[in-house]
């Protein structure tokens, strides 16, 4: 298919100044995050002792999304991620779509990491410090995506410190032998898949490499490397914690943790350690909600090219290089949600539009190639985020849906009028 809509010759294009290494940072930054705090205990409530095997199910559809993503991203290196490739492979309806999943389900998680960030840092005044902390983030975002990069970094570092400390605290634990953790056993396929859903929130982040394909450097080279590096080291992380925790506190006492990685360095008979916890659970939420407002923020850039959005949306800063008015109305949306909005709940929503999101892209990637063997990752993908997205929980389901079909109407609408 035609590649014009990738790029528009008539637009200030974006500066690519992100390699390999600040890519896959830039991954780990939205991967490595505030949901590997929050999302272990809501799925060994729904798997019991099938975590584990929740966790596997979600890392093996995440590799077929992250592998449809890679060559759909070096093929079309252009900001906007399962937009572009959507509406390039299957059509301009949906390609909207993706992106309307896209935007809408990570506005919600935006607000809830900033929420998340509140409540770790002050509890009493969560609402106040996640409008301040969106602020201070879309700022930084409108320096530079360089900027955003080299930040991210950091908070990485700080999170996977953290997150080392409490491995080894919990392996090196008295009460190790008493409670192991069980891989099998799992409390019913629909509570294992539940599981996989809620842990595939926090695998989503390799999109966001994805979406940022036209300011990296060698796109074709760098993107299909950067994404199964990201997720390969989340991956490796993920599952050292799972393991840890599960090994302290057991499937039950993981599933009634309210603050699961400080509950287990508790139990492990280190409770001065819990404060760090805190610290770095509000320093992870930091750097998902970084990244998530990169990440929307370059979305609704292309969505506004083609005038899905308002065009005003696609100007690039002369100086900055970045569309800073995309990140302005992004983070305004944000702050008000952030300010206003309990919205803890919708999480589930979220996973239900990143699913969406990538079951597109898979049905992009299958269009690439005729060979059964090239086709074999994108059904699977496909497959499995249909599956995964019909079980989470049946309000995030009803919920998602209506989303999506007041953004198909909105798109009918449009059409229709564009036609007259």
């Amino acid at each position: 298919m035609a590649q014009s809509g990738a790029h528009r010759p008539d637009d200030m294009g974006l500066r690519r100044t992100l390699g390999v290494r600040d890519a896959v940072v830039v991954g780990l930054g939205s991967m490595v995050g505030a949901g590997i705090f929050a999302a272990l205990g809501p799925a060994a409530r729904a798997a019991g002792s099938g975590l584990l095997i929740g966790l596997a199910v979600a890392a093996v559809i995440a590799y077929c999304n992250a592998m449809s993503s890679a060559r759909l991203a070096a093929l079309y290196p252009a900001s906007g991620g399962t937009y572009v490739y959507g509406r390039e492979r299957l059509g301009a309806f949906w390609g909207y779509l993706a992106g309307w999943s896209f935007v809408v389900g990570k506005i919600a998680s935006c607000a809830a990491m900033a929420l998340t960030v509140g409540a770790y840092v002050w509890p009493g005044q969560a609402h106040a410090v996640a409008v301040v902390a969106v602020v201070a983030l879309t700022a930084v975002n409108y320096g530079g995506v360089h900027k955003s990069a080299l930040l991210t970094r950091v908070i990485v570092a700080v999170v996977l410190a953290v997150l080392a400390a409490v491995v080894v605290v919990c392996l090196a634990s008295g009460t190790l032998g008493a409670a192991r953790p069980a891989v099998g056993g799992p409390e019913g396929f629909a509570g294992v898949f539940q599981a996989a859903g809620l842990l595939f929130f926090a695998f989503a982040g390799y999109a966001r490499i994805a979406t940022l394909g036209e300011e990296v450097r060698e796109p074709a080279r760098t993107i299909p490397r950067a994404i199964p590096l990201a997720l390969a080291v989340a991956l490796v992380v993920y599952a050292a914690v799972a393991v840890a925790v599960l090994s302290v506190l057991g499937p039950d006492g993981l599933g009634r943790a309210t603050a699961p990685l400080a509950d287990a360095v508790r139990a492990a008979g280190v409770p001065g350690l819990v404060p760090v916890v805190r610290v770095g659970a509000a320093v992870a939420a930091l750097g998902s909600l970084l990244a998530l407002v990169l990440g929307v923020s370059r979305t609704t850039l292309a969505m506004a090219r083609d005038r899905h959005l308002p065009g005003a949306l696609a100007a690039v800063h002369p100086r900055f290089q970045v569309p800073h008015r995309a990140e302005l109305a992004v983070g305004a949306v944000v702050a008000a949600l952030a300010a206003t909005v309990d919205v803890r709940g919708a999480i589930g929503f979220s996973s239900f539009g990143v699913l969406v999101y990538y079951a597109i892209a898979n049905a992009s990637a299958w269009t690439l190639s005729s060979a059964p063997a090239s086709r074999v990752v994108p059904v699977v993908g496909l497959l499995g985020c249909v599956v995964l997205a019909c079980a989470l929980p049946g309000v995030s389901v009803g919920v998602g849906t209506g989303v999506l079909c007041v953004g198909a109407a909105a798109y009918g609408v449009r059409r229709r009028i564009a036609r007259r």
